[in-house]
């Protein structure tokens, strides 16, 4: 198998398998059919961050002892497991909780493992370019989940996606010996997080874009997670939502993305985040407009969208040297606690207080995001003008 074409069947398959984050956005729906609240699906994905959280602490053990592949494998057939228990969920018990729980291990192994495989058969000047096709196709697969679901309905849905997952296990434990033949760089996991490195990295500049991601996860979980919820009260199609949100983040990542690198990246930031502030104020005052529900998906793929991985090349640029495995493991940490715990808040808040409180609070997380990115670039700005000083 020719390099070429590892990339096109791996990437196709990471595409397919990220369909399986998108489903939970069809949580909400699929629980109110058997009886199950916001506050359920909230506490259903608290025990898939516990899970996820657990994968990252102790993956790079694992790894060592059995490679990068066969646990990457492993992840498409544990997602479809999840899928399918989801799919015959006929009440919030405890299989629902053990659904999430597998959801969490098996996105943490793909989240986790998937980019690392993929640098292994990477040479340096390849990466920017392959890493970028790579997040694109995740995004889209993201973005088609939701869009399965209100075609077909989230019941069959999940089961479809199941049958993909398997597929894609199946594709993965097929490139596993090209695997091994094409690489070229060794990119393993390193288990360097301890409380002492994670201190060691908390009190270094990387602190801000780590508290950063997981403020940014939060209101895309608000968002995302109940946008099924705020569409059925206003009488929308949370379809629209998705598909514009999901074509314009593709676009801002392939295209924008390559153009404010050359900027002030934490002054791109912050501007982004007045774009997300602005998405999530234009739903908390919108009523059933659709033209309007769209252009805040448009302004929130803007925002949120191209801002998520500028924010994780700060972190990485922030870093100490010799701490740069345990602060990327910081960051993907502080990313799962947004992106699958706020829903256990989100959830809670939907029913004590309704989704207008919801979309406030997601407004302030947004605010104070930006407001660090602000910050932190003024900063620059100053040393910067010091040094042209000198």
């Amino acid at each position: 198998m020719t390099y070429t074409t590892f990339t096109r069947v791996f990437m196709t398959a990471c595409g397919l398998q990220s369909i399986t984050y998108g489903l939970t956005f069809l949580l909400p729906e699929l629980f109110a059919q058997i009886g199950g609240t916001t506050a359920d699906v909230g506490s259903v994905l608290g025990v898939t961050a516990l899970t996820t959280l657990a994968v990252v602490l102790l993956l790079g053990e694992a790894t060592k002892r059995i490679g990068i592949m066969p646990p990457l494998a492993a992840s498409g057939l544990i997602c479809a497991l999840s899928l399918i228990l989801f799919a015959r969920a006929a009440s919030i018990d405890a299989m629902v909780y053990f659904a999430g729980g597998m959801l969490g291990l098996g996105w943490g192994l793909f989240y986790v493992l998937g980019p690392i495989a993929l640098a292994q058969v990477l040479k340096p000047d390849q990466r920017v370019t392959q890493f970028t096709w790579l997040s694109t196709f995740v995004m889209a697969g993201i973005g088609v989940g939701p869009i399965i679901g209100y075609l077909v309905g989230a019941e069959l849905g999940f089961s479809v996606v199941a049958v993909a997952c398997l597929a894609c296990a199946a594709a993965f434990a097929t490139l596993t010996h090209h695997h091994t033949n094409l690489r070229v760089t060794q990119a393993d996991v390193e288990n360097d997080l301890s409380f002492r490195s994670a201190t060691q990295v908390m009190t270094s500049c990387a602190w801000r874009p780590i508290v950063m991601v997981g403020l940014g996860a939060s209101v895309f979980a608000a968002v995302s997670n109940f946008q099924t919820v705020y569409a059925d009260a206003n009488g929308l199609s949370y379809a629209a939502f998705f598909l514009a949100y999901t074509v314009t983040v593709i676009i801002g990542r392939l295209v924008m993305a390559r153009f404010i690198g050359t900027h002030a990246p934490y002054g791109v930031i912050a501007f982004l985040m007045v774009v997300m502030t602005a998405a999530v104020l234009v739903l908390l005052i919108q009523s059933s407009n659709m033209i309007v529900y769209v252009a805040a998906s448009i302004l929130f793929g803007i925002g949120y969208g191209v801002a998520y991985p500028i924010v994780k090349a700060m972190a990485a640029n922030d870093a100490c040297p010799e701490l740069t495995a345990a602060t990327l493991q910081m960051f993907g940490l502080s990313y799962f606690v947004g992106v699958f715990g706020f829903p256990f808040v989100a959830g809670v808040v939907i029913t004590t207080a309704g989704i207008p409180t919801l979309l406030i609070i997601a407004a302030l997380l947004s605010c104070a995001e930006g407001s660090l990115a602000y910050v932190r670039w003024r900063q620059d700005r100053i040393v910067v003008a010091m040094m042209s000083s000198d």
